[in-house]
């Protein structure tokens, strides 16, 4: 039997944070440097590409991880993530200095796998993982802890969501099922729900005095947010209290869903190089890297499943 062929879309930066919080950092390189990030997340994709069986392996990643045309439509979009450089220069997000000292060495890593990263300018990793998850001509598994990408879960375009947010041990596999006994409403619906709800980790108010049960109601019965904007003008198919809340959150509500939205038309496509089973001088030269930094067994288990993975999508073809 042929094994079809699946893509995975790594949340690069989702990962490595939380492999930098979950990895001790007396971890160190052998001048004293910083690794566990770069470990840990060798071991997140030895876990993912051995337990989901990928044929190919994206990491999305963040050009920018605060669009200013996001920050344009809503200037609360990510405020609390801020910090302000001193020297003049851009805002940036406030990534601790032993985890942004490793991005670096994670990019090499991710080479050593023969994983390619993406990243598109001005954009979110988010909305690289939107355009390349709806795009794509396999299965996907989009692999973050970010519930705002449940708005790209299909299982008729067999793109669903293996959630990362309750631990590598606990991982959740998100489907159309999934979002609506969680939520009450379609993976589809999810946006216009996110952007009625709000986010505080985003800095995305909501629609004040409406939480998850009323928009979820609300979209249930209207079908989507223009749906629900169009009934409160005209004062049919909600209280009077809903009515007044939607009505006053109108200004939010012209601009929050494009801001919501991830974007699923960007000039790119996924690299169409499956994993590979690696050449003796890729494999020494990972080994290298891996001597160099500490990286230790996570390199070895990273580059044994990758080897297993490629193997077995050749042998099943």
């Amino acid at each position: 039997m042929t094994r079809a062929d699946r893509l995975m879309l790594l949340d690069t930066a989702s990962l490595y944070f939380r492999a930098f919080y979950g990895v001790p950092d007396k971890v160190t390189a052998p001048d004293g440097s910083p690794i566990n990030a770069a470990r840990g997340l060798l071991d997140i994709i030895a876990k993912l590409v051995t337990l989901y069986e990928p044929t190919h392996v994206v990491a999305c990643w963040d050009d920018d991880w605060r669009p200013q045309w996001r920050v344009d439509l809503i200037p609360t979009y990510k405020t609390h993530r801020v910090v302000e450089v001193v020297e003049a220069g851009p805002d940036v997000e406030e990534v601790p200095d032993p985890l942004e000292a490793q991005i670096p060495l994670i990019r090499e890593t991710l080479a050593a796998l023969g994983i390619p990263i993406v990243g598109v300018a001005e954009h979110e990793a988010d909305d690289v993982i939107g355009t390349l998850a709806t795009n794509a001509s396999m299965p996907v598994d989009i692999v973050t802890g970010d519930r705002d990408l449940f708005q790209l879960v299909d299982d008729a375009a067999d793109v669903r969501v293996i959630y990362t947010a309750r631990g590598m041990s606990n991982l959740e596999v998100v489907t159309d099922a999934t979002v609506v006994a969680k939520y009450g409403v379609l993976p589809s619906q999810y946006a216009d729900f996110a952007t009625m709800r709000g986010d505080a980790s985003d800095g995305l108010p909501g629609v004040a005095g409406v939480g998850e049960k009323t928009a979820a109601t609300l979209l249930q019965v209207h079908g989507d947010l223009i749906g629900i904007r169009e009934a409160a003008e005209a004062g049919e198919g909600m209280s009077a209290g809903v009515r007044a809340k939607i009505l006053a959150a109108s200004a939010y509500l012209d601009v929050a869903p494009t801001v919501v939205a991830v974007a699923t038309s960007l000039p790119i496509a996924a690299p169409g190089v499956p994993l590979r089973e690696p050449s003796a001088a890729e494999t020494d030269a990972a080994t290298a890297l891996a001597e160099k930094w500490n990286l230790g067994g996570s390199m070895t288990r990273a580059l044994a499943a990758v080897t297993a993975a490629a193997r077995a999508a050749t042998d099943d073809a």
